[in-house]
């Protein structure tokens, strides 16, 4: 599968997913512009991209938690000055926060968690639609969780928010070239789930290379026609 000459958005690429994405999406040609907050790890993928031949991609590090509507502002106007428009958004950045009973859950850490996996996403994406809706087609694609279970706090009601956003944004682009979808990659040998579960051997979950194929899949024509799905990845093939 070719994504070459598209130009695509992904948060959260310094680690995981995001950064397993990056790599195969640069690898079919893509321009990848990769977001994260750790600049030396946005710096190694950077080298890593460009040592393969790859396109070469653009760097954009923000931090999410502090990110107001103007930093996504200025992000848009970046990205439509070098492009002009944009093929993919991969809203993939998350953040756990902490496992806490509601009645003990602080106040400004469940502000802080909802920010960084749900305000944030919204943000970005509102400020993403028009570079997105001047592209011929475009892909938006949400990375969910389904954690309505107890001590997931405030990131269980973000992830059930960002599905909840993924489905209206999916209505209302009903009629123009964007479609929207969701992927709920299941468990992954990351750090982010390192720090949820630190008592797991991580060597029992398989490596987020294992799930970038079908982002890859998603963004592409094999699936031109799906809108407002969430594609549940442990259920399926993901190669």
């Amino acid at each position: 599968m070719s994504l070459e000459n598209k130009t695509l958005l992904i948060t959260g690429a310094s680690d995981g997913i995001g950064k397993a994405v990056s790599m195969r999406a640069a690898a079919q040609g893509a321009t990848v512009i990769i977001h994260g907050r750790n600049q030396p790890k946005l710096e190694k993928l950077y080298d890593d991209i460009v040592a393969q031949n790859y396109p070469e991609p653009v760097i954009y590090p923000l931090d999410l938690e502090k990110a107001t509507p103007d930093d996504f502002g200025t992000m848009q106007q970046a990205i439509e000055k070098e492009f002009g428009e944009l093929d993919g958004l991969i809203n993939n950045a998350g953040w756990f926060g902490a496992s806490t009973p509601v009645q003990h859950f602080d106040v400004s850490l469940w502000h802080r968690v909802i920010q960084v996996n749900l305000n944030a996403a919204f943000m970005l994406t509102q400020a993403c639609l028009p570079l997105l809706n001047r592209a011929s087609e475009a892909s938006i694609i949400f990375t969910v969780d389904n954690k309505s279970t107890a001590y997931w706090g405030a990131y269980g009601v973000a992830k059930a928010g960002l599905i909840a956003f993924m489905q209206i944004l999916n209505d209302e682009t009903e009629n123009t070239g964007i479609r929207v979808n969701a992927i709920n990659p299941g468990t992954i040998r990351t750090s982010f789930r390192s720090r949820a579960f630190p008592g797991e051997d991580p060597g029992q979950h398989p490596l987020p290379e294992t799930v970038a194929p079908f982002y890859i899949r998603l963004l592409g024509d094999e699936f031109k026609t799906s809108r407002g799905r969430i594609f549940e990845l442990e259920k399926m093939d993901s190669k």
